[in-house]
């Protein structure tokens, strides 16, 4: 009878930790890294055999819902200002705060549109665009990219009414992509990969018209997984992967800064 209660208490045991190996790596992800982050979760997962849970969203939108207890065990921002307001409220594993990538904002429109884009942001004030998408500046980073843009060509007032507000860059891209907007100021990532590739045309938007999208990524205090999030974090220093970064439309230093040391 004792052989037997060992005999189960070893076989409990040996399901707990299969079950606790099989959990996933919960990602809050900023919704430019859609097709980016679905590539290199694939391949931190083959390599290690974690797998990585994605969720993309607006930056402002993950900083609200993980004020507010949502499990996550990494929050990938399209800034640096929502983690570090997440650091300074106490809600981040110390020392783990650090920048991963800086965005780039461009115009896309679908093959055949008549709008010369390479005419600039100065395009959108033709009669006929009549309406433009972008990502909702009030939580978006790369709403509020598209917004400064606008107002340093000094035109936000002439095409504030044409503004069609998507809840994050990716579901701006796909008002533009079905035509239920007629141009879109979107992320590089996201146009650089299908469908928009294939399906539109683009033109950047010159990086002084707005402040540099610097993009950071901090481990959450609540994660149970935390050495695991250092290896993917890690993975993404790579450079392999940081040069896949590079080819889809993300700025990665050649050599990535440490993570920032937490505050004595």
């Amino acid at each position: 009878m004792k052989l037997f209660r060992v005999i189960c208490c070893l076989l409990l045991a040996y399901q707990l930790s299969g079950i606790a190996a099989a959990q996933e790596l919960r990602v809050a992800a900023a919704a430019d890294l859609q097709f980016v982050f679905q590539e290199v979760s694939a391949r931190f997962q083959k390599e290690t055999g974690h797998t990585v849970g994605l969720t993309f969203g607006s930056s402002g939108n993950f900083f609200s819902q993980i004020q507010n207890g949502a499990p996550f065990d990494i929050f990938f921002s399209a800034d640096v200002d929502y983690p570090a307001k997440l650091e300074a409220a106490g809600l981040v594993e110390p020392g783990t705060l650090s920048r991963y990538a800086t965005g780039r904002i461009v115009l896309w429109v679908r093959r055949g549109s008549r709008i010369d884009i390479n005419q600039g942001l100065r395009t959108l004030t033709d009669a006929s665009v009549r309406k433009i998408s972008i990502a909702n500046p009030e939580h978006a980073p790369y709403g509020r990219a598209a917004v400064a843009a606008l107002r340093h060509e000094k035109i936000y007032d002439k095409v504030r009414d044409r503004l069609v507000l998507g809840e994050n860059i990716s579901q701006a891209s796909q008002f533009v992509e079905s035509g239920n907007a007629d141009i879109g100021i979107l992320a590089l990532s996201l146009v650089l990969a299908s469908p928009l590739k294939s399906e539109g045309m683009y033109s950047k938007i010159p990086a002084s018209f707005y402040p540099a999208i610097d993009q950071a990524v901090v481990i959450l205090k609540s994660s149970k997984q935390k050495d695991v999030a250092r290896q993917f974090l890690s993975f993404l220093k790579r450079p392999e992967i940081a040069e896949f970064m590079r080819s889809n439309g993300l700025t990665v230093p050649e050599s990535q800064p440490e993570q920032r040391k937490a505050a004595p």
